[in-house]
């Protein structure tokens, strides 16, 4: 049977301690599960699938079990597996390439039946402003990277969950997407004016946004976990939007 299927899903935000983190993880581990390994090519992880993820040379989160069987599950039965890092799970470094899921960096532009699809988390791309970016090169920075490993984990971790919590998700607040003014929009669109893009696909912002670019592209930017299980899939000639609503 021809492998023509490929999901997309962003910002499930495992392990913040809002609503019912318990419940979002067994949502996104029916999602795993409900993916039909026999007709799918690929998955694509578009960030902040965890909510805070730092991975030590010799240590990693516990927990997670049940996420990570899923997906190697699928890799088993020939799905191939995709990750961006998000800015909440920018410091991952090599476990999950050892789990057999390939990194890509963003905006990635690959093809997929025929149609050139740019994909990302969605964060620093645009005109975004200079403190957002600033604390981005913080982020990203190896050094400081380096830094915080000398934490104790005990330590580190604390650190990392206590500023999750203060993100707005955690303070219950929903984006509005600004449309054409979104520095994100703006990149999708200089982006697309020089080169071929058939859809972009992008998480970050916690909206569900489907809509048309001047140069005739699709951006859809996925919403994220909190109160449902949303993922999109291209069937080789469209893209849909889907729900799991299989709870188990």
């Amino acid at each position: 049977m021809p492998r023509t299927l490929t999901y997309f899903v962003a910002d499930v935000h495992l392990g913040l301690d809002v609503q019912d983190p318990a419940d979002r993880e067994r949502r996104f581990v029916s999602f795993l599960k409900s993916i039909p390994a026999d007709r799918t090519a690929a998955l694509y992880l578009l960030g902040d699938v965890w909510d805070f993820w730092y991975e030590y040379r010799d240590v990693v989160p516990k927990g997670y079990a049940r996420v990570f069987s899923a997906l190697m599950d699928l890799m088993d039965a020939g799905v191939d597996v995709y990750f961006f890092q998000g800015n909440h799970d920018v410091w991952t470094y090599s476990y999950f390439e050892e789990l057999g899921m390939k990194k890509l960096v963003q905006p990635a532009c690959v093809t997929i039946g025929g149609k050139v699809f740019c994909l990302g988390h969605g964060d620093g791309l645009g005109p975004v402003p200079s403190g957002y970016r600033f604390l981005r090169r913080i982020f990203h920075c190896r050094l400081l990277q380096v830094l915080f490993s000398m934490l104790h984990p005990w330590i580190a971790f604390r650190l990392g969950n206590s500023w999750s919590k203060h993100n707005r998700l955690a303070r219950h607040e929903e984006y509005v997407y600004k449309g054409a003014s979104e520095p994100l929009t703006v990149f999708a669109e200089r982006y697309s004016a020089e080169h071929h893009v058939d859809y972009f696909i992008f998480g970050h912002y916690h909206s569900g946004i489907s809509m048309k670019l001047s140069s005739g592209a699709e951006m859809f930017i996925l919403k994220d976990w909190m109160n449902s299980s949303p993922y999109l899939y291209f069937d080789g000639i469209s893209i849909t939007g889907g729900y799991c609503q299989n709870n188990e």
